[in-house]
């Protein structure tokens, strides 16, 4: 069993209801289903605030900005760790805002693309993003959540 890990650095996601903390293991826990290969470890997700998602992603990805969503799979997976998924609240609620979609939605669907990073998929061609974002489309199915690539919705922005 996967045991995923919360924490809620930025109150500002508290407003997500159901309740964030529900989301986060619903839309993880619906990615892990998906994958048997994968018996056991810790997914850790951090929900935090784009000054400290921007330090991230300046410090580990040379970018200076904050950005939806970052993943960080973990190496040799020390102690069963999977790796771990950054989220910032305002950079997510901006874009959900911008796209029409529910907050929830976008928050799902991010956290869904986290794990699938951290399990390996990538996005760098277009074949490896036709086939992430295949998985993500059949998951987020599985949510109840709407294709987050059809039509009138863009894709995360900077996602990784």
């Amino acid at each position: 069993m996967v045991e995923i890990d919360i924490e809620i650095d930025d109150p500002a996601w508290m407003r997500a209801e159901p309740t964030v903390e529900v989301l986060v293991r619903q839309a993880a826990q619906a990615v892990l289903d998906a994958h048997e290969d994968v018996a056991g470890g810790v997914v850790a997700v951090l929900l935090t605030d784009d000054p400290a998602a921007r330090g991230l992603n300046a410090r580990f990805r040379d970018k200076d900005y904050a950005t939806n969503v970052l993943s960080f799979p973990a190496i040799g997976r020390p102690g069963g760790q999977i790796g771990d998924i950054a989220l910032a609240y305002g950079v997510c609620a901006r874009e959900a805002a911008q796209q029409g979609k529910p907050l929830a939605h976008h928050l799902q669907h991010l956290v869904a693309h986290g794990v699938l990073h951290l399990l390996g998929y990538d996005h760098e061609t277009d074949v490896e993003a036709e086939a992430m974002e295949a998985r993500e489309r059949e998951i987020l199915a599985g949510l109840s959540i709407p294709d987050p690539y059809a039509e009138g919705f863009a894709p995360p922005d900077g996602a990784d």
